[in-house]
């Protein structure tokens, strides 16, 4: 496709100060197996390089749209209301695609048009690539993820693709719904059709400190039962959203992020890999932090089990 003025896709890739990552991020899209997209890339304020990286790209089938920051969930609405694609493959701008991933997802939808959307399992990686593991669902067919009544979030949002008037009808992303709109969407949206994951990895998922979500675990009681409520619902009322901007507001600080990341990364290799050595350095991090949290030390004190012991733990954990 050269500048395709009717393509069949877009890639939705807000942006947010990417610019370690967004090249990589890019050249995965523009390298895919499957020709017939867009790739639309909303840099929402960016401070630092992200737009002078994404100006140096002359290739026709990017469409580069600059604005004042507005946060990820206005971004991702206006990124529905101008994408020229009947399909949303939806992309983070620090993640990487494998090269068949649209292609692969595409032959599915157009396969299957009782379905709105499919998803994928995904390789995780840290903030300099390096593999940490690979995450896989506990439901993958649409019978499985309704019978669970989407109290977990049901897909992978960036390894998602999605028939955009579905999500339109759907009533999009809920913008009171900020750090869980993605999950609120996909249980409107099964409203419209079926979802299914695959048993295969499309992406590559990049956990960094600047850009990854916060384990809700961290988020407390408070926050997780607003959660619960409003998935149930399907919407998320005036007197909880003006709650979860409080609980955001006293949460979403450098050194309290800075600990959720390191925590979660400590998580990550003791329970996936079982290497506590590095287990062991993220969780001092962690610690030096934010000491007053618990979680860290409790992870520090398990780091000493053998791995055989480690490894019966988690899968009791899963279920």
């Amino acid at each position: 496709m050269n500048g395709n003025e009717h393509p069949l896709v877009t890639v939705l890739m807000p942006a947010y100060n990417a610019g370690p990552y967004i090249g990589e991020a890019i050249d995965s899209v523009l390298q895919q197996t499957y020709r017939d997209f867009e790739l639309l890339v909303i840099n929402d304020g960016s401070k630092d390089d992200t737009a002078k990286i994404l100006e140096s790209y002359t290739d026709p089938r990017m469409k580069v749209v600059h604005q004042e920051n507005m946060g990820l969930v206005r971004t991702l609405n206006k990124g529905l209301a101008i994408a020229k694609g009947e399909f949303i493959a939806r992309f983070d701008a620090d993640d990487v695609c494998y090269p068949e991933r649209l292609e692969e997802q595409m032959a599915f939808l157009q396969a299957h048009p009782d379905y709105v959307a499919i998803s994928s399992e995904a390789d995780y990686m840290d903030e300099a690539g390096n593999f940490i593991f690979t995450y896989k669902f506990k439901y993958y067919e649409d019978d499985e993820i309704r019978a669970a009544g989407f109290k977990l979030c049901p897909v992978i949002h960036s390894a998602v693709t999605f028939r955009k008037q579905a999500v339109l009808d759907a009533g999009g992303y809920d913008p009171n719904a900020i750090t869980f709109e993605d999950h609120l969407l996909w249980r409107n949206l099964a409203q419209h059709g079926k979802m299914k994951n695959v048993r295969k990895s499309h992406i590559k998922v990049r956990f960094n400190p600047d850009s990854v979500t916060i384990d809700e675990k961290w988020r407390g009681k408070e926050f997780l039962d607003l959660k619960a409520r409003s998935i149930q619902q399907g919407f998320v009322t005036d007197e909880d959203a003006a709650l979860l901007k409080e609980i955001l507001r006293k949460q979403n600080f450098a050194e309290y992020k800075k600990a959720a990341y390191y925590s979660m990364m400590g998580k990550k290799f003791l329970w996936n890999q079982h290497n506590a050595t590095q287990a062991r350095a993220h969780l001092v991090t962690a610690i030096k932090a934010q000491p007053q949290k618990l979680e860290p030390y409790f992870l520090f004190a398990l780091s000493f089990l053998p791995a055989s012991v480690l490894d019966i733990m988690y899968k009791k954990l899963k279920g």
